[in-house]
């Protein structure tokens, strides 16, 4: 009995509960309510309550018939929302929860619990205005907006997204990148979506995507973490720029631009054909260790130019210097030395998405200082510069040139492993030493 609760008229009185028992079979009329109840609705008494039907009080007559079509067919109704009308005619959002009590099949009646949710359904209401507000928000933005939860299951898209995709809203949801992007590139996304949900951001990433329907992409995108009121990550929100139309007229710019500078090493094959195959092979060992590295295509494509020019300076220097047998004199080595600063001064008014007028200028520095044409050392020398010492070295001792035999590939690695750490970086010397492993210890670029 302790654990048994009843609810009697006060408490209902003191909770603003109204109470009712309303007759169903003809005449309607209600038999038995509180004050709550009427002074719910702006009515001064029961008394005065007592005078009323359902008919007077439901502002759509429809949803009366559907309240009491519900109570016969169920014999109770939870919770049914409805606008009444007060006794001065303003709505008032009420929800009912009744029962049908049924007196030798001629008595029926309703009898139930009257609630005001007024309050909380203006609170949904201005709920669902900020809602479609936001959404609006964001179907006008021109870039694919995406909300994810913390197993980053796709919750939330805008419209440009799902028309990028050519899917539906319903298509979308509740999927992840795997069902819609190449494994390879689905887990990309998934680790960055991982890395945002430990609190971090990733700001302006670019990347080629390729979409469902078979094309690809380049985008910009940002993630960040989203929060609830208690400071819990709860998923991401990414926004992705569809940059493929300017990416395109970037790659024109940079063809004709490559084209252009090209042309002076075509000028350099046709006076001195020895430099330019060095160029080309250098340009091949350079981007077999920038792949294996995991550079991105415009790194690699800045590595190879750089590699294919980084002796375009010697075009200026005498070719009885550049092929002279034996021992230069000071005056003609330092003359050779000049090609670096040449050659930087050729390149480094020209804007390339790389940094190539800086990886030619200090392909002849060493970690240890003892290099020209600065002394740099250590990671003052960039990275490419250090991947296009090792393979100009690589390249020019395996090869013949006017002024000495080829010394071979074991004098070659030997040089790079005495060196190695002091003139060489290591890191780049051990992948050359696995290349020419995984080659059968033979060279592992083109001899053409």
């Amino acid at each position: 009995m302790n654990n048994t609760f009843y609810l009697n008229i006060s408490t209902a009185e003191n909770l603003g509960i109204g109470l009712f028992k309303y007759q169903l079979t003809s005449p309607e009329r209600f038999i038995i309510t509180n004050s709550a109840l009427a002074h719910m609705l702006g009515y001064l008494s029961r008394v005065d309550f007592k005078r009323i039907t359902l008919d007077d009080l439901f502002l759509r007559p429809y949803e009366k018939e559907k309240f009491i079509t519900l109570l016969k067919e169920q014999g109770k109704v939870k919770f049914f929302e409805t606008l009444f009308k007060s006794k001065d005619g303003k709505p008032v959002w009420v929800a009912i929860t009744a029962s049908r009590v049924l007196i030798n099949n001629k008595r029926d009646y309703a009898e139930g619990i009257i609630e005001n949710i007024s309050e909380h359904k203006e609170t949904e209401e201005k709920l669902e205005l900020e809602r479609d507000f936001m959404q609006g928000l964001l179907d006008s933005m021109p870039d694919a907006i995406y909300f994810k939860d913390r197993q980053n299951k796709i919750i939330k898209v805008n419209r440009f997204y799902a028309e990028g995709s050519k899917l539906k809203y319903e298509d979308i949801i509740g999927k992840t990148d795997f069902d819609f992007f190449p494994h390879e590139q689905a887990r990309k996304m998934f680790e960055d979506d991982n890395y945002v949900l430990s609190g971090k951001s990733i700001i302006g990433k670019i990347e080629r995507t390729l979409l469902p329907n078979g094309t690809w992409n380049q985008v910009i995108t940002t993630k960040i973490p989203m929060y609830d009121r208690g400071g819990n990550i709860i998923g991401t929100m990414g926004i992705t720029r569809d940059m493929t139309a300017y990416a395109n007229l970037e790659r024109e710019r940079l063809e004709m631009l490559i084209n252009t500078v090209m042309v002076l090493g075509k000028a350099m094959e046709m006076r001195d054909p020895y430099t330019f195959s060095h160029n080309r092979k250098v340009a091949d060992i350079a981007e077999k260790i920038g792949k294996a590295l995991n550079w991105d295509e415009n790194r690699l494509l800045g590595m190879k130019l750089a590699g294919e020019l980084h002796d375009l300076g010697k075009i200026s220097i005498p070719l009885d210097i550049l092929n002279k047998p034996g021992k230069l004199s000071d005056l003609e080595f330092k003359l050779i030395q000049e090609h670096v600063v040449k050659c930087y001064d050729l390149f480094k008014d020209i804007k390339f998405p790389f940094s190539l007028a800086d990886i030619v200028y200090q392909h002849h520095e060493r970690l240890d200082g003892t290099g020209y044409p600065r002394g740099l050392k250590g990671q003052d020398i960039n990275e490419e510069a250090r991947v296009l010492a090792v393979s100009d070295v690589l390249e020019a001792m395996t090869s013949h040139r006017p002024y000495r035999e080829a010394l071979g590939l074991n004098k070659a690695m030997d040089e790079l492993q005495n060196g190695k750490g002091n003139k060489y970086d290591p890191q780049i010397v051990e992948i050359v030493v696995h290349l020419v492993s995984d080659s059968g210890n033979k060279i592992f670029w083109s001899t053409n």
